[in-house]
Order: structure tokens, then sequence, then C-alpha cells
């Protein structure tokens, strides 16, 4: 393949999951000021946060409790946060060198662009996807965390028109055809049991952080990975 056309597959994975990403965050800005924050406080939050995860955890907890609930909800969405960390371990090989580039790469280290950047199989690949990926929700999820903010009450609870399924069909049809081995399938499935299942008696965040270290431990040996057959006719 083409330097042309990994960047052009590259491009098409960005689009497709950035924009579908990105369109929920009309429910962040509708569900935030629901919550009780301003116009202002919500976009503030995406613009520096800019974590989805941790901003509707964040917006959770305070709807529920209030502002007696802050401490509650920044540790929720803290703990969300971290897994942005490990991301980063991933991904910094495909950044490179260049401190003021690696500093914005930060701050553009989500679930999404790591996971097109990870899903191209050349580096050219990866550095279009990491970033076009990034800059595209950056972008569209502040512009949809205004428009629903602004919009507030006249939308509602915009779950109803499916947004939220949106992103995570992304998120599946990204992932899918690298489910072809026993290996990957081991781990997305361990991944995913123990997530459903810590999900109702741990706090917020920590069952992502959990199936993490799950898919860490499994995938790292490389547990489930064919192995190479003895060569035949008695070689050595």
């Amino acid at each position: 393949m083409s330097l042309e056309a990994e960047r052009r597959t590259a491009w098409r994975a960005s689009l497709a999951v950035g924009l579908a990403v990105s369109a929920y965050g009309i429910s962040f800005g509708a569900l935030a000021v629901a919550s009780g924050l301003t116009i202002a406080q919500a976009c503030v939050l995406s613009l520096i946060m800019f974590s989805g995860g941790s901003q509707f955890a964040l917006i959770g907890v305070l709807a529920s409790g209030g502002v007696a609930a802050g401490p509650a909800a920044i540790a929720g969405a803290t703990l969300l946060g971290l897994r942005n960390g490990l991301y980063a371990i991933r991904v910094s090989p495909i950044i490179g060198p260049g401190w003021a580039k690696r500093l914005l790469a930060g701050h553009l280290t989500i679930d999404e662009s790591t996971a097109v950047a990870t899903a191209q199989p050349t580096l050219v690949g990866q550095r279009v996807g990491f970033w076009a990926t990034g800059v595209i929700i950056y972008v569209g999820w502040n512009l949809m965390t205004l428009l629903g903010a602004v919009l507030g009450d006249l939308l509602g609870d915009v779950r109803q028109f499916g947004l939220d399924a949106a992103a995570g069909a992304a998120f599946l049809g990204l992932v899918w055809p690298r489910l072809r081995a026993l290996q990957p399938v081991a781990v997305a499935v361990g991944a995913a049991v123990v997530a459903a299942v810590l999900l109702p008696v741990l706090p917020q965040g920590v069952p992502v952080l959990v199936a993490a270290l799950v898919a860490v431990v499994v995938g790292v040996p490389n547990l489930f990975a064919a192995r190479p057959r003895a060569a035949e006719g008695g070689e050595s």
C-alpha cells in the first residue's frame, strides 16, 4: 500500500469515529446545563478536561448530589481519566520527539485517537490517525457542547436520539476487524466481562481501570497466541 493510500485509510477511520463521537457532545452540553452548570462552565469543561467519560462522570455525580458531591465527582472523573495515562504509553512512540508536540498530544490522547492510531498497520497511518481523530473530535466535541448547552431543555435527554449508540458502534466497527484470532478475542472478552461484573459494585472509573489491567495481564504474555508448529522432517 502506498503512503498516500495509508493516509487516506487513516483519514476515513478518523472521520468515521470523529464525527460519531463529536455528535454525542450535544448530549454532554444539554446534560451539563441540566445538572446545574452554566453554558460557560460546560464549554470550559470540554475545552480543558476533554475526556468524555470523565466529563459525564463529573456531571452525573453533580446532578445527583449538587455542589456537596463535588469531591466525589472529581474523584470519579479522575479515576476515569487515569486510563489516558495508559494510552500515553502506547502512543508515545507514534508521536515521536519534541516537547511541544508531545504536550499537545497529551491533551488529544483519548480513547478514540488511541484506538484509530493503533488500528493502522504503519507508522504513517498511525500518526495521521492519531492527529486527525484528536483534532476532529476536539473541535467537533466543543462545538457540539456549546450547541447542546445553548439548546438545553429544548432537546431534553438527547440519548433518546441514539447518539450514545453511534459512538459505541463506531468503536465496534473499529475493533471488529482485529478480532480474527484467539488472542485479541480473549483480551476483549476478558476485559468486557470483568468491567460488566464490577460496574455495579465499584465506584465510577474503577471497573475501567481493572478491565485495562486484565487486558494487560492477558495481552502482554500473549497467552492465547497461536504457537508455531515444530518443523517437519526431524529438523532441529
